[in-house]
């Protein structure tokens, strides 16, 4: 018994030894299995750069450009590996520059642990050169955040960073060191966090709610699952597929939960929401029990709240118990890991047939087909379309790449196009709509996932915010395929203007460099492509480089993006051109 508990122990915690509080950063980040990080490094945040220096053997840290895309990167790392990512940022400006990453990765319940270096203690509050209240400007967009003043603090803060990024819905944290803190010498032990009191990460099952479920779905002549990424945090892809199997149960994906679910999927009805399918959106007002799974009701994917899914009973299964109820009210939420609740109701639910229901969506499919997807993967017209540009990488990857987009119209293609045979393959910013996301994101990507092939979709705006990272790559060697889709407009909003605003494309045109001159100051092999005959080798010879490579394709100016739900209209109100 002894052994049996010293055993334990000795997984959980490492014997005491004085070092610096510099050092014991790295120390935890090491025994929490943290090998990678992304940053840059200034005055406040030395210490421990000097740290990361002496074990370069142990721990790599990459380089980028800017602190943006060093979050960017680590949530794309994230992304494909469920781990969290690991940022370094410095003081003052080098804090505020991980703001928006540090939003981004809290809307899309990413785990990122973010550790900024801080001026001494004794300076806090005095305006010191580089000084910034990182705790107060990042507490609304932190799941947690902490300012050690004291090396002793070190290790329970660290330990419990990484439990709180990772547990129950995960999210972003931030630790912040004062200098002195660096400094300083603590008698370093490390025991990692297994709770946290006042902290529930996961909420306790009740079985008489998955009871109420699965007399639901039981009773259903029309149901409709709507799945989002909560299904692969919680790792449940194939808990998910064998209840939609077992319940036979038309599915549609939100925009960050593709990939769960392989695209050719009978049951895989498409994606709902603002340019989703036309038939899951449509349906959304005709089923009789809408089944919610790991997603959150986000307005892209209701439309007008009044008109939605009136008719239907509701069930929601949610890890986060504030989701419940805060924009579609439910009438039977199952809170937990959907990993085991989805476990839990397969044994109270019917295996069952609604073919006539099925056949439904197929119609409508038919018609979304001829009036919208047919012009976009095989095109006529003489100007080249974002749609087959997807289809061609669809050809040449078979659907087994990591596509990264940016966001704008072509984040909608690549998201209604994109083919995927595995999970954690669609990476793109959801909630907060990050221009300038995917360039780094899909640096972080090929770091996490480096036999895979990982393949940047980002327009001629968005790339421009990040391509700096550019310089990433030529010190990394990472093997990113970058495919910029150029209509030299920020094309999102300039359909919006064609559609809303009389076609007054105020400061949508845009005017950008020669990108293949750019990407070869790089050292990145690079082609533009202009015409439709030599897309598809142009696709070939990109997937088939073993190094980064850079492809411009010239879009059609006003090629857009349907079908589209309007702001304030119903699901059902779709429009296909």
């Amino acid at each position: 018994m002894e052994t049996l508990k010293k055993e334990k122990q000795d997984e959980t915690s490492t014997k005491a030894v004085k070092i610096s509080g510099a050092e014991a950063v790295i120390r935890c980040l090491l025994e929490e299995g943290s090998e990678l990080a992304y940053g840059y490094p200034g005055g406040a945040i030395m210490p421990v750069y000097d740290e990361i220096y002496k074990y370069r053997d142990k721990f790599h840290h990459v380089l980028t450009r800017h602190e943006q895309g060093a979050i960017h990167a680590a949530q794309g790392f994230s992304r494909v590996t469920g781990k969290p990512g690991i940022v370094f940022a410095t003081s003052g400006p080098g804090a505020t520059n991980l703001v928006t990453g540090i939003a981004d990765a809290q809307i899309d319940s990413t785990p990122l642990v973010c550790i900024t270096g801080q001026v001494a203690s004794h300076l806090l509050g005095s305006d010191a050169f580089q000084e910034t209240d990182i705790i107060g400007i990042s507490t609304p967009v932190t799941k947690w955040n902490y300012q050690i003043t004291d090396a002793s603090e070190i290790p329970e803060i660290m330990a419990k960073a990484f439990y709180i990024a990772k547990s129950g819905r995960p999210g972003p944290v931030l630790i912040d060191i004062t200098k002195d803190a660096q400094f300083g010498e603590l008698d370093y032990s490390y025991k990692k966090c297994q709770k946290i009191r006042s902290y529930r990460a996961t909420p306790k099952l009740d079985i008489e709610k998955i009871k109420d479920a699965a007399k639901i779905i039981n009773e259903a002549k029309k149901p409709f699952v709507v799945w989002g990424q909560g299904v692969i945090i919680g790792g449940a892809e194939q808990e998910f597929k064998n209840f939609i199997e077992k319940t036979d149960i038309p599915s549609a994906s939100t925009v960050l939960g593709l990939s769960a679910l392989e695209t050719n999927h009978p049951l895989n009805v498409g994606m709902v929401g603002m340019h989703g399918n036309y038939a899951p959106n449509v349906l959304t007002n005709s089923c009789d029990v809408l089944i919610a799974i790991g997603m959150r009701f986000d307005d892209r994917v209701t439309g007008n709240l009044k008109t939605y899914a009136k008719q239907a009973k509701v069930i929601h299964f949610e890890i986060d118990p504030s989701e419940v109820d805060k924009n579609v009210k439910t009438d039977v939420a199952v809170l937990g890991n959907v990993k085991e609740t989805l476990v839990e109701v397969m044994q109270y639910v019917h295996k069952k047939n609604h073919k006539d229901w099925m056949t439904e969506f197929d119609k409508l499919y038919q018609i979304e087909k001829d009036k919208v997807i047919n012009d976009q993967l095989n095109p006529t017209k003489p100007g080249l379309t974002m749609g087959e540009v997807l289809g061609g990488i669809n050809k040449e990857t078979n659907g087994d790449a990591v596509i990264v987009s940016d966001v704008g119209q072509h984040q909608m293609f690549a998201c209604r196009y994109a083919d995927f045979i595995k999970t954690r393959s669609s990476v793109t910013s959801g909630g907060l709509g990050t221009m300038g996301f995917a360039l780094p994101a899909a640096i972080g990507a090929k770091m996490g996932v480096p036999d895979r092939e990982v393949v940047a979709i980002i327009g001629d705006g968005g790339y421009q915010m990040t391509c700096n990272e550019l310089g990433t790559i030529l010190q990394t060697k990472a093997a990113v395929k970058i495919v910029v889709l150029n209509n030299s407009y920020l094309g999102m909003v300039r359909q919006w203007q064609e559609l809303f605003f009389d076609k007054r494309y105020a400061s949508t045109e845009m005017v950008s460099p020669d990108f293949v001159k750019l990407a070869g100051a790089y050292d990145i092999e690079a082609q533009r492509v202009s015409k439709r005959e030599d897309l598809a080798d142009a696709i070939k010879t990109m997937i088939a480089s073993k190094d980064a490579y850079f492809l411009e394709v010239v879009i059609e100016q006003e090629d857009n993006v349907f079908p589209m739900i309007p702001t304030g209209a119903s699901v059902s109100d779709i429009r296909l051109s």
